[in-house]
């Protein structure tokens, strides 16, 4: 594979009069030979900081970013909307799915177009006319939609939960706001650094992911029953799917939730030009980051309903994993040692969105769709992408700053989720284009083609589910479809 990752992206057979199929972009009927300085564009370049990232960092990088702060903070809030346990447990099962549908899209794009820039690569190359459209959205949507504040929130929530200080709107906003400051400045001047900080935060994320799976087991194993004879609080028979709430509008916000800890899957996608044999690596990392976060989020939901009662899960908000170690451990190494280790998970993805998000920026602002492009997408003075660093600062502090901190979590996701299907719909639908029309691409790598009509009905599913209004009114003082207006609207 690596010898091949060397070998032009259009295949040597190719020419002119080998198809007669009218390309994307072409007018007037005629056939079209894609321009040569798009394919330029698109072939692997060399990157301005090297080769740097190895299989592992690239896993790591995938892996921090997947295990974030959903799998600690949005069990709770999935099951207090939906209802009952089996169906958030059917969600998170057909939230793996859809996110193996997605990134089948996703790695058949980056290995035939292996550069850095992830989606807006993609659909560059896709859509072409109107030109520049692809890059604008795409570079509204990186800039204003960018952000790392939910993690930055959790982050902030589960350290004052740890140290028993009342989480005031200030405190909070204050200890989000200073992660993000610490990290952008690791990241800006500290390159190598920021990258071992972040490895090793990593592997601490998924060590604790597995020893939450363990204690799961242990009390099941180990708990003395109680008065009915039962060890755990898992649900049985009937009570499995009590008080559930069938309304897709509900179903469809629950699931952004879900999508939201299974994003990131593709993340290295971002870093490509960085990535030693980009091609392999990506194929292999996403692959292994996909069936290691589905095995451990459908253990670890499973860990939380045996310890924890379903009426406690309902309230617990964010705080289902400090509500689970204090079930287990007690006060001390329950409430204190282990919210904390997940607070650092929390800030171990922080770190990695940054790093993937500020190149993204650094790659637009090359692309002149960013005021002072030479600034901004320049790596001096400490060979790091500083300028793209701080255009992700500016919105994610807003975002942390502004809002009330009450259900700002929860609005955030949604705001992330909506747009994100747009896109997807049109990466999706693209690629299928591009099977019929640019057939002479190499593609290493072919996705399943039910899996990319799969993606693109549930993508339309979703894109129409927040104008169907819930069975029970929600008690935020928030329209139900805020989120998607919102959305649409940036």
């Amino acid at each position: 594979m690596a010898s091949n990752e060397n070998e032009p992206l259009l295949s040597p057979s190719f020419s002119q009069t080998d198809s007669n199929k009218t390309y994307l972009g072409s007018e007037n009927g005629r056939l079209q030979q894609p321009s040569r300085s798009i394919e330029e564009d698109i072939l692997p370049e060399t990157s301005t900081l090297g080769r740097t990232i190895s299989w592992s960092s690239a896993y790591i990088l995938v892996i921090s970013r997947v295990i974030g702060s959903g799998i600690f903070a949005t069990p709770g809030v999935i099951v207090k909307a939906v209802g009952s346990v089996g169906l958030s447990l059917s969600l998170w099962v057909l939230g793996a799915v859809i996110a193996a549908c997605g990134l089948a899209v996703a790695l058949e794009y980056g290995c035939m177009l292996p550069r850095s820039g992830g989606e807006k690569v993609y659909l560059e190359f896709t859509y072409r006319k109107p030109r520049y459209l692809a890059s604008t959205l795409m570079a509204v949507q990186a800039v204003l939609l960018g952000f790392t504040a939910s993690n930055c929130i959790v982050f902030a929530q589960y350290t004052l939960y740890a140290f028993d200080i009342e989480a005031t709107d200030l405190v909070r906003k204050s200890l989000a706001v200073g992660l993000l400051t610490v990290i952008t400045i690791v990241h800006g001047c500290f390159r190598r650094t920021g990258i071992a900080i972040q490895n090793f935060l990593g592997w601490i994320k998924v060590g604790l992911v597995v020893f939450m799976v363990f204690s799961g087991l242990f009390v099941v194993v180990f708990k003395p029953a109680g008065l009915d004879g039962r060890r755990s609080h898992f649900p049985t028979g009937a009570d499995v799917w009590r008080d559930t709430e069938w309304s897709w509008g509900t179903i469809s916000t629950a699931l952004f939730k879900v999508f939201y800890s299974y994003a990131g899957l593709n993340n290295v996608s971002n870093v490509l030009n960085e990535v030693r044999n980009p091609v392999r690596t990506l194929k292999s990392v996403s692959i292994t980051a996909l069936i290691t976060a589905c095995i451990l989020y459908s253990l670890v939901n499973v860990a939380y309903f045996i310890v924890i009662p379903l009426d406690e899960i309902k309230e617990s908000k964010e705080l289902i994993a400090a509500l689970f170690f204090e079930k287990v451990f007690g006060p001390t190494v329950g409430k204190v040692v282990l919210p904390l280790a997940v607070a650092l998970s929390g800030a171990g993805n922080v770190m990695v969105v940054t790093f993937a998000l500020a190149r993204l920026n650094q790659e637009i602002a090359r692309q002149g769709f960013l005021p002072w492009p030479e600034l901004l997408a320049s790596s001096k003075p400490f060979n790091a992408p500083l300028g793209g660093l701080i255009v992700h600062y500016i919105p994610s502090l807003l975002v942390i700053a502004l809002p009330p901190s009450g259900e700002v979590y929860s609005f955030i996701l949604e705001v992330e989720g909506y747009p994100g299907q747009i896109f997807a719909l049109a990466t999706s639908a693209g690629l299928l284009w591009l099977r019929s029309s640019r057939p002479d691409l190499r593609r290493p790598f072919r996705a399943w083609k039910y899996a990319i009509v799969l993606r693109i009905v549930l993508c339309i599913a979703l894109l129409a589910a927040p104008f169907f209004p819930p069975e029970h009114k929600r008690n935020t003082g928030i329209w139900y479809a805020t989120y998607a207006v919102v959305g649409i609207g940036v």
